[in-house]
C-alpha cells in the first residue's frame, strides 16, 4: 500500500487550484445547510414534544377544576399550524424538496463534471501536507478495513 491517499482523494489530472478551492467553498456550503437542516429537525422536534406536554397540561387543568381554561388551550392551540397551513413535518419536507435536495444534488453534479466526483480534495491534499509520514498515528488511509 501506499503512503499517501486513496485514488478517490487524489487531484484529477489538469484540476486547478481555483477549482479545487470553489468546490471546497461549496462543499462547505453545503454542509453549513446540512447544519441549518439539522437545526430545523430540531425544531420539528421539540415542537412536537412541546405539543404533547401542552395536551397533558390540558387534562391536568381539566383535572383540577380549570375546564374553561382547558377548552380554551385545546380549542387555540393543541394542534395549531406553526406556519399557514403547515405542522413542522410539513415545513421539514417542504425544505427537502424545494431546497435541500437542490443544493446536495447540485453539490454532486459540480463534483461530477469537474473532479470526477470526487469529495474533500482540499481536505485530503491539507491532511497530506500537515500530516508527519511515517508516524504510525498519521497515516494517509486505514492500514485494514475500510
Amino acid at each position: 500500500m501506499s503512503d499517501g491517499p486513496d485514488s478517490e482523494h487524489q487531484r484529477p489530472d489538469g484540476v486547478d487550484d481555483d477549482t479545487v478551492t470553489a468546490l471546497d467553498t461549496f462543499t462547505r456550503a453545503l454542509e453549513t445547510i446540512e447544519v441549518a437542516r439539522g437545526h430545523l429537525l430540531q425544531f420539528h422536534r421539540l415542537t412536537g414534544t412541546g405539543d404533547t406536554q401542552l395536551r397533558e397540561s390540558v387534562e391536568q387543568l381539566r383535572a383540577a377544576g380549570h375546564a374553561d381554561l382547558a377548552d380554551r388551550v385545546e380549542h387555540d392551540l393543541v394542534g395549531r399550524n406553526v406556519l399557514e397551513g403547515r405542522w413542522t413535518f410539513q415545513v421539514v419536507e417542504e425544505y427537502d424538496d424545494t431546497y435541500f435536495s437542490v443544493w446536495r444534488d447540485l453539490e454532486r453534479q459540480a463534483r461530477d463534471e469537474l473532479v470526477g466526483g470526487r469529495r474533500h480534495l482540499l481536505e485530503a491534499e491539507m491532511k497530506e501536507d500537515h500530516r508527519t509520514h511515517g508516524h504510525p498515528h498519521h497515516t494517509a488511509r486505514p492500514t485494514t478495513g475500510s
